[in-house]
């Protein structure tokens, strides 16, 4: 499984909405630049290529979906397990049980 720390030129995917850059949950952008306090640099764009967006946003707000360096797109198992690792224990127990009764179906 490959890292999924935010490195230069991964592809991301936001977790949240952000009105004021008017970027909703799910939209993809690349991180163009990295920086030493633990945000990046992501750059959002239209189909054609134009920039619509320069954020700098934390980890929490994002979620690693190609990694650059290994020219891999994580699957939805990494995914899911990138998700449910960034829960509190709790909400993981919540997840565990509800995919133990999705098994049994």
């Amino acid at each position: 499984m490959p890292e999924l720390f935010p490195e230069l030129f991964d592809a991301v995917e936001l977790l949240v909405t952000l009105p004021e850059s008017n970027l909703h949950l799910g939209v993809r952008g690349a991180i163009v630049d990295c920086y030493d306090d633990g945000n990046y640099e992501v750059e959002f764009s239209d189909c054609s290529g134009e920039m619509i967006a320069l954020c700098t946003l934390s980890t929490e707000q994002f979620l690693v979906v190609w990694k650059s360096k290994e020219r891999h797109w994580l699957s939805v198992s990494e995914l899911l397990a990138a998700m449910v690792a960034r829960l509190s224990d709790e909400r993981q127990i919540e997840v565990l049980e509800f995919a133990r009764s999705l098994s049994g179906r």
